[in-house]
């Protein structure tokens, strides 16, 4: 079976951690597209970085692990960051998050041509109020999103996706929640997240969950847009729904034996 063309939209960061100096490349559309290619798919990211040392860092990035970046646009402005404090108890505190050239990223109109081709598009992170999701979803496009990387709602709809993402901590009844909010609200399949307590997705139809895989865990940043591209990559390849929540769980545990979203120098 020929790989799947997919496509990575939204946003890409750079985290700071304090004291220590630390720093590497994430976000949810970026570890995604990452991902994606180290499970040896196609993957396009579409996003913006600034024109300063962390973009060109970025894109070095993506580019020596297997992603397309042929669409990526260079703005003057600032590439996205995030402070992260780290306390002597290990806890990580968001400290501050500046959007940079993220905020307001739209793609051009090659970008939308090149778009309405893929076999599937991810959206992450997007201030676009839902647009770009509803010409794909117009299109006939294939789409799914992480309604966990965005909190103001009203970039959020579900209508129309074909899978709808989420988390819900180790929650058991507020996953179940979740999944029937997010087919109620219009998402053809929902799948949640639950930490340690593995994942379950629903079709409206039938129910499915799984267990999380028993590992040490080095550091869980990434671990969800890591199960997003395993289940991605397991979906587009004809697998059921059960070895798709298998596959993202697989792939979350291995991005938790090392930090950040993706193997990388800090």
């Amino acid at each position: 079976m020929s790989r799947s063309r997919f496509a990575i939209v939204g946003d890409n960061c750079i985290d700071r951690f304090r004291p220590s100096g630390m720093s590497m490349i994430g976000g949810n559309a970026v570890n995604v597209a990452v991902q994606l290619a180290l499970l040896g798919e196609t993957a396009h990211y579409f996003g913006a970085v600034g024109l300063d040392p962390d973009g060109r860092r970025t894109i070095e990035a993506l580019a020596s692990r297997g992603v397309n970046v042929h669409f990526v646009q260079q703005k003057a402005g600032t590439t996205a960051y995030t402070d992260i404090d780290v306390l002597p108890s290990g806890e990580r505190v968001f400290a501050h998050e500046d959007f940079g050239v993220c905020a307001g990223y739209r793609p051009s109109v090659d970008d939308l041509h090149a778009l309405d081709h893929m076999d599937h598009v991810h959206i992450g992170w997007m201030d676009d109020n839902g647009e770009l999701r509803k010409r794909l979803v117009a299109q006939g496009v294939s789409v799914s999103q992480d309604i966990t990387v965005n909190a103001d709602p009203v970039h959020l709809g579900v209508a129309g996706l074909t899978i709808a993402f989420g988390s819900a901590g180790e929650d058991d009844a507020a996953a179940a929640d979740l999944v029937a909010r997010l087919l109620g609200d219009g998402a053809k399949l929902a799948v949640v997240t639950k930490g340690a307590r593995g994942a379950c997705a629903s079709d409206g139809i039938a129910s499915y969950a799984v267990e999380a895989e028993k590992i040490e865990v080095v550091d869980t940043t990434g671990a969800g847009d890591s199960f997003i591209a395993g289940f991605l990559s397991a979906y587009r390849s004809g697998s059921g729904i059960p070895a798709c929540l298998a596959a993202g769980c697989r792939t979350a545990a291995r991005t938790c034996n090392h930090i950040g979203g993706f193997p990388q120098s800090a």
